[in-house]
């Protein structure tokens, strides 16, 4: 009954689809905690971008063990008041896939399966969609040096992995929003829209999948 009274939304989709910025906004609108990925605090990410094998296996422990710790904490497990995410624990392993080798992959899902099992899973989740030219576009707006140097062959694989997770996805209530025309990173009132929508989703609570086209 907590989780249905507080609520924990997670915010997901590829690189540049705008999911911290849209989540920011959400949690004020919602009067919620906002609940950060872990990505300022990996010391190989920098390196992952200019060289990725050499590092890659590091860089997604670093995350998995951190992510973990974020949704173990007491607050998150007994919350207080609803939580929006920027992340769900699931997309490690997408990009673990996309960036290990078979002996690095071999070990990390063994250590993956033991360490997400306990922790909390989202209620709604919600699955921001735009086409590769849409992603490259944001990404080269918003500028960060690391970014620019993503290839846009990894981003298009990364892409087609979230589609294909999502087009199975049925642990949760899912909001899948097409933001090809609108990039809700940058339009207040869609998010305000996008608000509306999550209140009567988690008040109906019927765990489907959902469709919202902002632009149309």
């Amino acid at each position: 009954a907590k989780y249905m009274t507080h609520p924990f939304i997670a915010i997901e989709g590829p690189i540049g689809v705008g999911k911290t910025t849209v989540a920011n906004h959400l949690a004020e609108l919602l009067k919620a905690q906002f609940l950060p990925d872990t990505e300022t605090r990996n010391p190989y990410l920098k390196q992952f971008y200019l060289d990725p094998k050499a590092v890659a296996l590091h860089a997604q422990l670093h995350f998995l063990v951190a992510r973990r710790e974020v949704l173990k904490k007491r607050d998150i497990e007994q919350p207080v008041k609803p939580i929006v995410a920027d992340f769900m624990i699931d997309k490690d392993r997408l990009f673990a896939e996309l960036t290990l080798d078979e002996n690095e992959w071999w070990m990390y899902e063994h250590l993956y399966d033991r360490m997400v099992e306990d922790t909390r899973r989202p209620t709604l989740v919600i699955y921001l969609q735009a086409p590769l030219e849409r992603l490259i576009e944001r990404i080269e707006t918003r500028g960060l040096r690391h970014e620019q140097r993503i290839d846009s062959t990894y981003l298009a694989e990364l892409g087609s992995r979230y589609e294909r997770f999502f087009h199975d996805y049925d642990e949760s209530s899912l909001l899948i929003v097409n933001t090809e025309e609108i990039n809700l990173a940058s339009d207040r009132s869609a998010v305000q829209a996008l608000a509306k929508l999550v209140k009567s989703r988690l008040e109906e609570g019927d765990g489907g999948r959902h469709f919202w086209n902002p632009a149309g």
